[in-house]
This record gives structure tokens, sequence and C-alpha cells, in this order.
């Protein structure tokens, strides 16, 4: 049990990688789902090509591309950099489709009013869009936060000292498998557990969105 502090950190480096990676994730996954909707067909079509490549190929291979490709253009990239571009990219294209199915989930007679009230594409967007699917697409996004944070463990394949890659180095010097990675996985649960009842309270109290942590 004296490592367990070790994993602790390990699993904050897990967690602000998650953070950081869904964060942009979510913004690529915005302006994906706009373009996908209301681009004209060159942009409609280069955001679908996106998507299609990043949600048909492994993860893992992505993050081999970014990591060790992009050293033969002499683009050198960190474990933690190459790790959080790779899931961030990776979570934007299916943020895309998910936030699209969001747009078009938008009744038209609310879209309708916007229009009779005179309001622009940007603010029917802004006043009417965006509010109607933060309510209809929490649990979907929050899902997809825990599916995040998941994935950092990834990161132990590059190097990077996330909590897998933490237990990883723990096990080589003490080669105490299975309580090693026993612990592992209930650091993990505790960590998505804690994530997902936090997202619950905010969707509650921000958004009146019920959403059950079991």
């Amino acid at each position: 049990m004296g490592f367990l502090p070790y994993l602790i950190e390990g699993a904050l480096v897990s967690f602000w990688v998650a953070l950081l990676a869904f964060a942009g994730g979510v913004l690529i996954g915005l302006i994906g789902a706009f373009g996908r909707i209301f681009g004209n067909r060159l942009i409609s079509g280069a955001i679908s090509a996106y998507c299609i490549f990043f949600t048909n190929t492994p993860l893992l291979v992505q993050i081999f591309f970014i990591f060790y490709g992009l050293a033969d253009f002499g683009l050198l990239l960190t474990p933690f950099q190459a790790v959080l571009i790779g899931i961030m990219l990776n979570s934007g294209a299916y943020l895309t489709e998910i936030q699209r199915a969001g747009f078009l989930s938008t009744r038209r007679s609310e879209l309708e009013a916007a229009e009779v009230l005179g309001m622009s594409r940007l603010q029917t967007v802004r006043y009417v869009v965006v509010p109607h699917i933060a309510r209809v697409l929490f649990p979907p996004l929050s899902n997809q936060y825990i599916l995040v944070v998941m994935s950092t463990s990834m990161g132990a394949i590059f190097g990077l000292e996330e909590l897998t890659g933490r237990a990883v180095n723990i096990d080589a010097q003490t080669f105490r498998s299975i309580e090693v990675f026993s612990i592992t996985g209930v650091v993990y649960v505790i960590v998505t557990t804690l994530a997902t009842a936090l997202l619950a309270f905010a969707g509650r109290h921000l958004l009146r969105v019920r959403m059950r942590v079991f």
C-alpha cells in the first residue's frame, strides 16, 4: 500500500488529460456539428471525412501516428502532448456526431419562432439551439467524458505516467501484479464514480437534467 500515493498522483494526471481532451473535443465537436449542418458541401464533406477517419480507426493507431509519425516531419511531441492531441481529436469526431444529433433534435417551431423574432443564425444557435442541446445531450456527453478518462490509460504505452503507466512502473519493480492492478482498478472506479457524481450534480443544478450515478 506504500505505492498508493504514487498511484493517486497518476490518477490526477489521468483526470487532467481527460479534462483538457474532453474540453477540446467538445469545442471541435461544436464547430464540426455547426459545419455539418450549416456549412456548404465542401465544408460538410471535409468534416464528414474527419469523423469517418477518427471513428473508424483505433485510437492507439492515431496516437502512434501523432507521436512517431509526426516526428519524421520534425514535429517532436512529448508523450503528454501526443496523448492529449490524439484523445482530443478522437473524441472530437464522436462529439461532432453527438452534438449534430442535438442540433437536429431542436423543434422546428422553436427555430421558426426565432426567425419571426428576427434573430440571426448565430443568435438562433446561441439562444435557442445551444440551451436545448445542453439539456438533451448532457447525459451522453457525460458518458463520453467517462470514456475519455478510460482512454487515457493508453498513455502508458508512450511513457506517460498517468494511472496505468504508474501501475506498470510499480509492477515492474515489485512483481506484485494482482495487488497492483487490483488497487489500480479500484482507483479507476473511484475516479469515474466521482466524476459521474459531479457531472450529475452539475447537470441537475445548472441544466435541470436528472442523471443517475448508478
